[in-house]
C-alpha cells in the first residue's frame, strides 16, 4: 500500500545531493564497529532531516509479539520533540500495515488517513503532524521495524524515486542495528559469565573434577601424597612374596584395604582372603574361629567347625587388631607362622596349612612387648615387613580426592548429582585432625550426601576432638576422650582391649558415665 498526495520531481541538484547522501551513509556502515552504530544512525537520521527539509526522522523497532514498537533512534530539528526510548502501542492500524510490509506515504495529514485509522487520525491531528513517510524494515526476512520521516511545518510531497532509496538506507540502518543488538547480547552473556565466575570465586567453590588415583590399578587406594605413595611402593615390593606383613596405623586409616591390595597383587589372589577381627570376638570363641573345633569341644559345640586358617589354606588370612589377641592364643599363632601347624580345639590331630599372614593393629606392639602383654617372639615374627599407614591428618592433600571419591560413590547410590563443594567446607575438612581417619571422613561425606538436596555438597564440619581445645570444660574433654576411645575399639566396652580397659574403668562405671554424658553409638 502506498498512500500519498500529488508527486513532483525534485530539482536535479537536490536529487544529486540526495543520491550522494545515500551513498555516503551506506558506505559508513560497512565494517562499522558495533559500539559506533548508535552514533552513526543518529547522524544519518540528522542528515536525512536536513537533506529532505523535514522535521524529524526516527528508527522504530517492533516488539516480539508485533503489537507495539519502540523508538530506538531519533533526530529532530530544534523545537521538535525527539522520541528516542518511547514505547508506542496504541496505533493498531499503523503498526499492522508496517508488519505487512506496506510503505505508508502521507502528504496531507490527517486527511490522508483512512477511516479505520481512528486512533492515528485523532492523535496526528492533535500533534500537528502534516506529512509522514514510514517504510517497513526487514532483517533476514523478519520484520524488524520501520524508518519514519515526519513534517510538522508544512505538507510534503514524497518523491516516488526517493522512497526505495530511503527504504534501502533504512535496511542498512536495520542490519547495522541487528548486528549491534547481537553484539550487545553477546556482551551481556559474557558479562553474566564473568559475573558467575566472580561469584564462584567469591564463594570459593570447588568444581567437581575427575579423580586421579595415585595408586596402581586394582589397589583402590585414593591419594597422590608422598606419604601414601611410599606405602604403595612398599605394598608392591612385598606383595609377590610370602612374607608376613604387619600393617601399623591408627583406626580407620585403610589397613584392611591395603591387606586386600597385597593379596590381590600376590600369587594367592585366585583364592579368597580370610579376615578375622581379633577384637570383635570374646576370648572363648576366637580360638575356635581361628583354628576350628571338634564336636563336643565345649558346651554348645554341636558340630565340627573348620577354622579360618584351615579355610585359608593356599590363600591369605588377615588378622585385624592383632594387638587384642589373647596372650594364651599368641603361642598357637606363632606356631602356625613358623611351621604352618595347629590343632583344632578339642582335637589332638595336627593340621598343616600354607597360609600367608597379614596382621594389622592400631596399638603400640613394642610397648605391649615391654609390658609383657604381647609375646616378643610373635612380635618379631609378625614384624618381618612392617608398613606404617599414615593417618589422614598427615596427608591433607589427599582429602579433596577422597572427598570427591566418596561423593561420587554415595551420589550415584542415592541417584543424586553433586558437582560442587564450598571451599570453606573443603578447607575445614583439610584442617580437621580426623581421629577416625578415612573411615570418619567417609561417614561424614555419606551423611552430607544424604542431607544435600542440590548440586552443592553441604558439609557439617566436625568439631575437633582435641582435648587441648581452649574454652572446653572438663566434662566436654572427658566426653570427647571417651568417644575417641570407643571409636578406636569399635564401641566394644567390655573384655580385653575394650573401652573400659583402655580407660582404666570398670565397664559399669564407663556405662554410667556414658549415660550421664549422653553418649550413644
Amino acid at each position: 500500500m502506498s498512500t500519498s498526495g500529488s508527486q513532483a520531481e525534485p530539482p536535479p541538484d537536490e536529487a544529486v545531493r540526495f543520491e550522494r547522501l545515500l551513498a555516503d551513509l551506506s558506505s559508513r556502515f560497512v565494517n562499522l564497529p558495533p559500539s559506533e552504530v548508535d552514533q552513526q544512525i543518529e547522524e544519518g537520521l540528522q542528515q536525512i532531516v536536513e537533506a529532505l527539509d523535514v522535521d524529524r526522522s526516527s528508527l522504530l523497532e517492533f516488539s516480539e509479539e508485533g503489537k507495539r514498537f519502540i523508538v530506538t533512534h531519533s533526530w529532530a530539528r530544534e523545537g521538535y520533540f525527539r522520541l528516542t526510548g518511547i514505547e508506542i502501542s496504541e496505533y493498531p492500524w499503523y503498526t499492522g500495515m508496517l508488519l505487512k510490509g506496506e510503505t505508508l506515504a502521507f502528504s496531507r495529514l490527517p486527511e490522508d488517513f483512512p477511516e479505520e485509522a481512528v486512533r492515528e487520525k485523532k492523535d496526528v491531528g492533535a500533534a500537528g503532524l502534516r506529512a509522514n513517510l514510514s517504510m517497513p524494515l526487514r532483517v533476514s526476512g523478519r520484520p524488524l521495524g520501520a524508518l519514519a520521516i515526519c513534517c510538522f511545518r508544512h505538507e510534503r510531497v514524497w518523491p516516488a524515486e526517493a522512497i526505495p532509496r530511503l527504504r534501502l538506507l533504512g535496511e542498512v540502518f536495520a542490519n547495522a542495528l541487528a548486528r549491534r543488538n547481537h553484539w550487545v547480547s553477546l556482551e551481556q552473556a559474557l558479562a553474566e559469565v564473568r559475573e558467575l565466575k566472580a561469584r564462584l570465586e567469591e564463594e570459593n567453590l570447588y568444581l567437581r573434577k575427575e579423580i586421579d588415583v595415585a595408586a596402581r590399578p586394582g589397589s583402590g587406594i585414593v591419594g597422590e601424597s608422598e606419604a601414601i605413595k611410599r606405602v604403595l611402593v612398599q605394598v608392591e615390593q612385598v606383595a609377590p612374596t610370602d612374607a608376613a606383613v604387619l600393617l601399623l596405623g591408627e583406626t580407620g586409616t585403610g589397613k584392611e584395604l591395603l591387606a586386600w591390595s597385597i593379596h590381590d597383587l600376590s600369587a594367592r589372589r585366585g583364592r579368597t582372603m580370610m579376615k578375622v577381627n581379633c577384637a570383635a570376638l570374646p576370648p572363648s570363641l576366637i580360638e575356635a574361629e581361628l583354628f576350628g573345633r571338634e564336636r563336643g569341644a565345649y558346651t554348645g559345640a554341636l558340630a565340627r567347625q573348620s577354622g579360618r586358617f584351615e579355610v585359608a589354606d593356599g590363600s591369605t588370612i588377615f588378622l585385624d587388631e592383632i594387638g587384642d589377641l589373647p596372650l594364651e592364643l599368641q603361642a598357637k599363632l606363632l606356631r602356625v607362622l613358623e611351621h604352618g601347624e595347629f590343632e583344632r580345639l578339642g582335637s589332638t590331630r595336627t593340621l598343616r596349612v600354607d597360609v600367608r599372614v597379614i596382621a594389622a593393629t592400631n596399638r603400640d606392639l613394642a610397648a605391649m612387648v615391654r609390658a609383657a602383654t604381647f609375646r616378643e617372639d610373635l612380635y618379631y615374627r609378625l614384624n618381618v615387613f612392617p608398613i606404617t599407614v599414615p593417618p589422614l591428618r598427615a596427608r591433607p592433600e589427599d582429602i579433596p580426592l577422597l572427598v570427591w571419591t566418596f561423593v561420587r560413590e554415595f551420589a550415584q547410590a542415592q541417584g543424586k548429582t553433586i558437582d560442587q563443594i564450598p571451599k570453606r567446607s573443603m578447607e575445614g575438612l583439610r584442617r580437621y585432625l580426623w581421629p577416625g581417619n578415612v573411615r570418619e571422613l567417609r561417614n561424614i561425606i555419606e551423611r552430607a550426601t544424604i542431607l544435600s538436596a542440590g548440586p552443592t555438597l553441604h558439609v557439617d564440619l566436625p568439631e575437633p576432638l582435641d582435648p587441648k581445645t581452649p574454652g572446653m570444660t572438663l566434662e566436654e574433654v572427658e566426653r570427647r576422650h571417651i568417644i575417641a576411645v570407643l571409636d578406636e575399639v569399635r564401641w566394644r566396652i567390655r573384655g580385653d582391649g575394650g573401652a573400659a580397659q583402655r580407660l582404666g574403668l570398670k565397664p559399669s562405671t564407663l556405662e554410667s558415665r556414658m549415660r550421664k554424658a549422653g553418649i550413644k553409638r
